[in-house]
């Protein structure tokens, strides 16, 4: 582990942060918009694990951080799914411009 740079680590959560944003930011499925921001807190992950590793004081705070980080994500997903089923229940649709019911 210690013979990969860091820089190796940091290019792949920036690949994995740019995958994630253009699909938040230009897909209409709701499904697809919450599977990128997985892809983006898993970059995240990749940082502070990264960071946690090869810093200037190494220490387990980035991966006890990346820990919460993970939780935090599965719980997001679970209520997005749920929110997801419900909308689809009324709307019978996943795409976020039909979403609008919390608007009128």
């Amino acid at each position: 582990m210690s013979s990969i740079p860091a820089s190796a680590f940091l290019a792949l959560a920036l690949i994995l942060f740019c995958i994630g944003l253009y699909g938040a930011l230009t897909k209409r499925n709701t499904v697809i918009v919450l599977i990128s921001v997985e892809l983006m807190l898993n970059a995240v992950n990749i940082n502070l694990v990264t960071f946690s590793k090869y810093g200037i004081n190494p220490s387990i705070d980035g991966q006890v951080f990346a820990l919460f980080a993970m939780a935090v994500a599965a719980a997001e997903a679970a209520v997005g799914l749920a929110i997801l089923m419900a909308l689809y229940r009324n709307k019978k649709t996943v795409h976020i411009d039909e979403m609008n019911e919390m608007k009128n």
